[in-house]
């Protein structure tokens, strides 16, 4: 076995409140097995330095997690930010993108945008899936063609997938009709889209399958245990989308009398393997209950700033015992250092306060707490054992120059990404993808299901 080994100028290790200089990291088959803080130019751990050490200049990450993204989406931006409206109008324009794409399409937009991630220091995507089946909802010959290709996208763009999955029944709380481009998502009832999942088994080690909960909305209540007793019995990990506008918190409470943490909770959906998206209008019961159960919240302040949804309690679900993560879900933005400072700056507005979170805090959130959200526990820290996942951000950019490595969350973009490393393989160079060539290839696959029909 061939050892690679790299020397970081600067690296955050575990259980450190700031970066330690120049540590050597050594990894043997996508795992790190040392991580030695140099003294005088010497490892304190007994590593040899040896001149094939590939030097990493800057700040050296565990690679990010970007624990909730809908990769179509990624069609629509900077399509839809401009005039007037809400969630629900934004959401039209994102079904008739929907309604155009194929297994092939998909394909070629999901690897660009997963591109784009890793180009951002994204390891891992958490990919909420529901455009399961074809136009007027017929299934395909194979009913889990789109997810193939959401699997494979991730291959060729060198990042982890765990497909989540999702349960997409109906159309409101009363149980309404799936209608239109909604017909695509539609498994029938919970035995049936359970039936189809089992059925996808990929083989390929950078994929896990998880499940999700499209929302309260969309799975009737007396059907949210069988989604749940799925992703149990499978270890899986369980995402839904939980309290992102008032009007469904409203439409719950009129239909069955609660609110939709207290509905998920009362049908044993909350739990530590569960991940509730959003979590944007919770009251405060449900705080607790998110807290006492240990459900994990995955917070996506740049997709909820565009389409005015709100700034949700973040400290006070923290404090309460959720873990947080992080997701760019609508991609209006890819930048996970957008999305942990957010957190941040956007409970300072909230609060009219500052300093609710520290940039240990803010890292936790974008490595671990993701990492864990998505079911890959062993990743995420510089620690041996670990994937040998490396983000580097350089340090002497326009932004970045001046700023002590402490400070790079509250500094640094995703432009300042320089090395990608996932599973010890080098993913991106000089901030360059090394397979895709990222904007002609966002450019053909958005104008091929957008551009060019767009009215």
């Amino acid at each position: 076995m061939t050892a690679t080994r790299w020397l970081a100028e600067y690296a955050w290790l575990p259980d450190y409140a700031e970066p330690t200089p120049d540590v050597l990291i050594e990894a043997v088959d996508g795992r790190i097995t040392a991580v030695a803080p140099l003294t005088a130019g010497r490892p304190t751990a007994g590593v040899e330095v040896l001149g094939d050490a590939v030097r990493l200049p800057g700040l050296t990450l565990p690679g990010l997690a970007n624990a909730h993204s809908h990769a179509f989406h990624r069609a629509l931006r900077g399509r839809t930010h401009s005039g007037r409206g809400d969630f629900w109008t934004w959401r039209d324009r994102m079904y008739a993108v929907a309604q155009r794409l194929d297994p092939d399409s998909y394909l070629a937009l999901a690897r660009a945008t997963y591109a784009e991630m890793a180009l951002a220091g994204i390891t891992c995507v958490g990919e909420f899936h529901y455009l399961h089946h074809g136009p007027g909802g017929s299934p395909y010959e194979d009913p889990n063609a789109m997810s193939a290709a959401l699997v494979e996208a991730a291959a060729q763009a060198g990042i982890r997938i765990t497909l989540l999955d999702t349960c997409y029944l109906t159309a409101t709380v009363d149980g309404d009709p799936l209608v239109g481009p909604q017909r695509r998502f539609g498994d029938g009832d919970a035995l049936r889209w359970a039936d189809r999942v089992d059925a996808f088994t990929p083989a390929a080690g950078h994929a896990r399958v998880g499940a999700a909960i499209h929302s309260v909305r969309a799975v009737p209540a007396e059907q949210l245990a069988t989604v749940a007793g799925w992703a149990d019995r499978r270890g899986a990990p369980l995402h839904v989308h939980l309290s992102e506008q008032p009007a469904e918190n409203d439409a719950c409470r009129a239909a069955h009398g609660r609110t939709p943490t207290r509905l998920l909770a009362d049908h044993g959906v909350l739990g530590p393997d569960v991940t509730a998206v959003h979590a944007t209008h919770p009251t405060g019961a449900d705080v607790a209950l998110l807290g006492e159960s240990r459900t994990g919240i995955c917070l996506c302040p740049t997709t909820e700033r565009d389409l005015a949804d709100g700034i949700g309690p973040a400290r006070r679900m923290a404090e309460a015992g959720s873990p947080l993560s992080l997701g760019s879900d609508s991609h209006a933005v890819v930048d996970l250092f957008e999305e942990a400072r957010a957190v941040e700056l956007d409970e300072r507005l909230r609060t009219r306060r500052r300093g609710h979170f520290t940039a240990v805090d803010l890292l936790a959130a974008a490595t671990t707490g993701g990492h864990a959200a998505l079911g890959w526990a062993d990743a995420g820290r510089l620690a041996v054992g670990d994937r040998a996942d490396l983000v580097t951000v350089r340090l002497d950019t326009a932004r970045t120059a001046g700023v002590p490595p402490v400070g790079a969350f509250f500094a640094a973009t995703a432009a300042d990404v320089s090395s990608v490393v996932v599973d010890g393989r080098q993913v991106v160079r000089d901030g360059r993808h090394l397979t895709v060539d990222v904007p002609r290839e966002l450019h053909a696959a958005i104008e091929e299901v957008a551009g060019a029909r767009e009215e």
